[in-house]
């Protein structure tokens, strides 16, 4: 075709961010051979005629002969995606008047100059439709009327003229249906397979006849609430331009008999002779249940006639059944077959491009600041699904709008120069993101707890390989996947009680803004046969679907412990093993979670959970050493800075502290602000009398306290956790250094030893239980003493 009658393209989808703005995105070559640049008009020639502004495309998506236009100027071209178009140069004139009608009624007050900004600079033609953002909400309009007539273009000087009556359609659309593909972020891969099964069925029906077989009749949408299974429906009736016919349960089910499938008749043949049509079925597993499952006959026969209807005998035309639901398991099995619903599409929770491409379609006509990061947002909002960004958005907007409520009155319009100057930055995306739960974890999701990373003192070697493990595969994904590396899947926190097990798990989710599932033992176990396995596969499905995310088992010897050891009246413990083990390292892939575990019994657990591939990674969460000790105390210590003396020795009252772990040491500041509430309510008369914290006064505190381990106790952790940590040549110097010092201690019982031997024991205790293990050094001294006991 010559450039002059124009260039045949082929019709694509545009990018969210082009959506509403009356952009065309042509290759530049094609622009050259126009004759066009960047920012001049162009007709497009469908099946009827649509104007747009001409822009080069930069997606290697697509093509020299494609044109990337959005659902608006595909309608008014009376065009799919798919199909081809003319593309030619076209000459406009400045617009005098235009008169739009609403397709809907609204009621606004002095609208045309918000309209009026919003059409700057769009090109314009009797009859086309244009969908304007107005206060959050989008609404279309028909160009009724332009003075001159023809091709037009609205400037500054253009008047905007409002109809109050709505436009009647030929097709007499709802409203709620005019959703358009650009509408929809994070769903290009579902939208081209509904469009394979709806879209090509009813524009194409000859395609289907030549081949021989009958086209597709059904789809059924499954997934979280919230991710756009409606949504996506919708778009279709509307792209495809069929008569849509809602139906929901409470309309259908009715009290009296045969009343329930008499509706759904009707609207089967109200859709066959209105086809081609789309019957959508929302939350279908509330009215076509499993039919062994219910007791009810009325539910029973409206499974029965949807079957009927979906697969009788009598043919249903250019009809198309679109279902959704997020419990997919409840359908009736006969409903998920081939010639009733030929296609299962699932639609889940958003990766972070998805999450990116919703943020996107949602704040395209909100006034952003420009430290508003929606990258930073995307990458941070694991879990989210589509309703919870769109509500992310307006409570950014609403918190924003709070701001500016002071300068509003009562009765009196709030000035255009106020409204101009609103800009939603930033802060009000961080302050309303606190309030929202991600919908896909809302049964099991734990809100992540504020724990900052530096509340967590005295573990630095611990606190840096958790984030090797848990932070570095997110954040650092890139180095991972060009080396090949996959991260464990587990980790196995053990240690004394106290020493901030719980508290590193709570701090590291907190850090990586991951989801956080936290499963409790004895709300997971049931009596009920199979319902605790259910339990502990739906946290992993759950935790499946919002990668990246943590799995929280505390105590978990209390969940699981070694197999063998039940009674033979109970096996549920063994059973929930099983599974856990199952989930963790079964035929599917458990990618993008982690497992944290959390117990002081490590020798309790099975060996088969602590293998490579499951808790394959084990820390070991050791008493704080005095250094530890003094970092701590300071940290607690902090909110007391005013009162402290600033002569305090914190190094000298951590060495009295031997026997504390972390909980000791909070317990001893809290005895601390208690002993200083006494004193300023019952000794002092002055608020201005309040006591200065001393040393000395820290000392009186500390000696009514005692901590929680002892030397028995805490060498009974330490050697249960050599088996973890050792290969096993050390573990038996180890063993062996334990055991001479049980010798030396026997000897001290029935004679006086030699000052020297005590002091090689000594030392060689503290190597052994309470420092860094030098095995040079624990060697050495295990043969000193072995000579000074046996001469």
């Amino acid at each position: 075709m010559t450039v002059k009658s124009g260039i045949r393209l082929e019709v694509r989808r545009a990018a969210e961010e082009d959506a509403g703005k009356g952009l065309a995105r042509i290759h530049p070559a094609v622009m050259r051979a126009l004759g066009i640049v960047n920012g001049e008009f162009i007709e497009i020639l469908g099946a009827k005629r649509a104007v747009a502004t001409a822009w080069s495309s930069q997606s290697t998506t697509h093509g020299r002969n494609d044109i990337a236009i959005d659902g608006e100027i595909r309608s008014n071209a009376g065009s799919g995606i798919d199909e081809r178009v003319i593309v030619r140069r076209v000459t406009v004139h400045d617009v005098r008047k235009v008169v739009l009608q609403p397709v809907t009624s609204i009621s606004l007050n002095n609208p045309e100059i918000l309209l009026a900004k919003k059409l700057r600079g769009r090109p314009v033609i009797e009859g086309q439709t244009v969908r304007i953002d107005l206060i959050g909400n989008t609404v279309t309009f028909v160009v009724a009327m332009i003075e001159p007539r023809g091709t037009g273009v609205v400037t500054f000087t253009t008047e905007v003229v409002l109809h109050d009556t709505p436009y009647k359609t030929e097709e007499k659309k709802k409203e709620e249906l005019l959703i358009q593909y650009e509408d929809i972020g994070g769903l290009s891969r579902e939208i081209s397979l509904i469009r394979e099964m709806v879209e090509i069925p009813l524009r194409y029906p000859r395609i289907f006849e030549h081949l021989g077989i009958d086209s597709p009749k059904g789809v059924l949408l499954y997934g979280p609430p919230g991710t756009g299974k409606t949504l996506l429906a919708r778009a279709v009736a509307s792209e495809v331009e069929a008569h849509f016919i809602p139906l929901s349960g409470p309309e259908v089910m009715s009290r009296y008999y045969g009343d329930s499938e008499k509706k759904i008749r009707e609207i089967f043949e109200e859709a066959r002779q209105k086809a081609p049509s789309i019957i959508f079925i929302d939350e279908i597993d509330s009215i076509a249940t499993k039919r062994q499952d219910t007791t009810g006959e009325v539910e029973r026969r409206v499974t029965a006639q949807i079957l009927t209807m979906m697969d009788g005998l009598a043919s249903r035309g250019q009809v198309v059944v679109i279902a959704a639901t997020n419990m997919p398991d409840s359908i009736d099995p006969a409903l998920r077959r081939g010639g009733r619903f030929d296609r299962e599409i699932e639609i889940g929770i958003p990766d972070r491009a998805g999450r990116l491409e919703i943020y996107h379609v949602h704040t395209r006509t909100m006034p952003l600041a420009d430290d508003v990061d929606l990258e930073n947002y995307a990458e941070t909002s694991y879990g989210f699904v589509g309703a919870d960004i769109a509500l992310h958005c307006k409570e950014a907007a609403m918190h924003a709008l709070r701001g500016i409520m002071g300068w509003m009155k009562e009765d009196q319009e709030v000035p255009a120069e106020l409204i101009d100057s609103l800009m939603i930055t930033n802060s009000d995306f961080m302050e309303s993101r606190k309030g929202i739960e991600p919908s896909a974890m809302r049964e099991l999701y734990v809100e992540i707890p504020e724990v900052p990373w530096e509340m967590v003192e005295g573990l630095d070697k611990e606190k840096h390989e958790i984030e090797k493990i848990i932070e570095w595969p997110v954040h650092r994904r890139d180095a991972f996947e060009k080396l090949k590396i996959k991260p464990p899947k587990g980790i196995l926190l053990f240690g004394p009680p106290g020493t901030g097990k719980t508290l590193i798990a709570r701090a590291v989710a907190a850090k990586s803004r991951m989801n956080f599932i936290s499963v409790k033992g004895p709300e997971l176990l049931s009596k009920w046969v199979g319902e605790s396995e259910k339990q502990v596969r739906e946290a992993f499905r759950k935790a499946r679907q919002s990668a990246p995310s943590i799995i929280f088992f505390d105590e978990i010897d209390a969940l699981v412990q070694k197999r063998g050891q039940e009674h033979a009246s109970s096996r549920v413990g063994e059973s929930v093993l099983s599974q856990i083990l199952t989930e963790m390292d079964g035929v599917e892939d458990l990618s993008g979670v982690v497992i944290i575990a959390a117990t002081n019994r490590p020798d309790l657990l099975d060996p088969a959970l602590l293998r490579p591939g499951r808790l394959e990674k084990h820390i070991y969460i050791r008493p704080p050493c005095v250094e530890g000790r003094s970092a701590i105390l300071r940290l607690y210590l902090k909110d007391l800075s005013s009162l402290l003396d600033p002569e305090i020795d914190y190094d000298a009252l951590a060495r009295e502290m031997k026997y504390f772990v972390g909980a000791d040491i909070n317990a001893f500041v809290r005895e601390v602000k208690m002993n200083l509430l006494d004193d300023l309510f019952t000794k002092t008369k002055k608020t201005s009398d309040v006591p200065v914290i001393t040393t000395d006064s820290l000392r009186e505190v500390l000696s009514n306290m005692q901590g929680t381990l002892d030397n028995r106790n805490l060498e009974q952790f330490e050697a249960g956790a050599w088996a973890l940590l050792y290969p096993r040549t050390r573990q038996q110097i180890l063993y062996r250094s334990a055991y001479i010092l049980h010798q030396v201690e026997r000897a001290g019982l029935t004679q006086e030893l030699s000052p020297e031997l005590l002091e090689k024991a000594a030392e060689l205790r503290d190597l052994t239980f309470w420092q860094e293990k030098d095995f040079e050094r624990i060697e050495e001294l295990i043969r000193k003493v072995e000579e000074n006991l046996h001469p």
